[in-house]
């Protein structure tokens, strides 16, 4: 055994020893919770109970997710520091490009994958009253869970079952060995920024899914391109409009598309939204097959932005927490090959504005 791994083990039973305690004093606590009164990543956490309802996987993910349509209906989870993205349905439409990036085009299960932050991965099984919940976990290289998948009451358990084993890790002992990801680089001084540049850039743009390369290309970042870009194209709203926004679709029935990304992943709803409601500190989305759980008050900025594309200018409400990291953005419904909807567009244009 190498001494990195003997350390692995080393620290996984204690920390397990205080994750079992922790469970006992608060038994509902879920594991990103604990993880943080405990002071690892989630990805930890889950490594220390290997061999104990926890079993390591290894890769190719990217096989992993094209065998994902077997399990049937299943419910997939994205989430970031601030909000949750939940959906059920089947995987179905599974692209890989290069082992690097993926695409899962469903309906119901529509994810934007990016498989280098993909790094350790574990099929999980919770005691949940008289039954056990089963899933399987993505995490990044820092423990940071990107993607999961749980099974639901109609899901094939079988086919679960003949996935873990097909991918089942040869290590099975407890405990991961996790390395901070790199930060991303600070934004260079506005000064320094070209705004015709970057106004001429982005009036070019004919696809949405052109505007990060976009903003590589200038070296802006993304809310930095907001600020400077001009009024016109990019607004600052009030920080409660992805509440207002959200409510508005609802009640006019407004079809809309909701992102959420991890490190590894972003997910997307399509369709409307129905049942709205406040739990703590959580604004949520609670319809049968999409669930959504958003820290509002983690909300530092909101933009209404405009981006023009082959089939007209796409408008989106977008937020942003305190070091400007995208919590999540909001469209409405748009089929490819489709101008947007008059209907969204004027509620996202109504968004009352700060001034700022």
């Amino acid at each position: 055994m190498t001494e990195t791994a003997l350390a692995e083990l080393e620290n996984a039973a204690p920390l397990r020893a205080r994750w079992l305690a922790l469970r006992d004093a608060e038994p509902t606590i879920r594991a990103r919770d604990a993880a943080e009164k405990l002071g690892v990543s989630e990805g930890e956490l889950i490594a220390c109970r290997c061999g104990a309802g926890v079993q390591r996987l290894q890769g190719p993910w990217g096989d992993l997710l094209e065998a994902l349509p077997d399990l049937g209906r299943v419910m997939a989870l994205t989430r970031n520091d601030h909000v949750v993205h939940e959906k059920k349905g089947t995987f179905g439409k599974v692209q890989i490009f290069g082992g690097r990036m993926g695409l899962v085009l469903n309906h119901d299960i529509d994810l934007r994958i990016f498989l280098d932050r993909w790094h350790f991965g574990f099929a999980v099984a919770e005691p949940s009253g008289e039954s056990t919940r089963h899933s399987l976990q993505f995490f990044d290289g820092d423990g940071t869970a990107v993607h999961k998948v749980h099974l639901l009451e109609d899901s094939n358990k079988a086919a679960f079952d003949g996935l873990v084993a097909h991918f089942l890790s040869p290590d099975q002992s407890p405990g991961m060995a996790v390395a901070p990801v790199p930060a991303a680089p600070d934004d260079r001084p506005d000064s320094e920024i070209d705004r015709a540049a970057l106004r001429d850039c982005w009036l070019r743009l004919k696809d949405v899914h052109d505007f990060h390369a976009m903003l590589k290309t200038v070296g802006v970042g993304r809310v930095q391109a907001l600020r400077l870009v001009g009024a016109e194209l990019a607004w600052r709203v009030d920080p409660k409009s992805f509440r207002h926004a959200v409510t508005a679709a609802a009640a006019q029935e407004i079809p809309v598309m909701v992102f959420v990304g991890s490190p590894g992943v972003v997910q997307i709803h399509t369709g409307a939204v129905h049942t709205l409601r406040d739990v703590g500190p959580w604004f949520n989305i609670l319809d049968p097959d999409f669930n959504l759980h958003l820290r509002e008050d983690h909300i530092a900025s909101a933009w209404v932005v405009r981006k023009p594309t082959r089939d007209g200018i796409v408008t989106s409400l977008e937020i942003y927490d305190a070091d400007d990291a995208q919590i999540a953005w909001l469209f409405g419904e748009r089929g490819e090959g489709k101008g947007e909807r008059h209907d969204w567009r004027m509620l996202a244009e109504s968004l009352e504005g700060t001034g700022a």
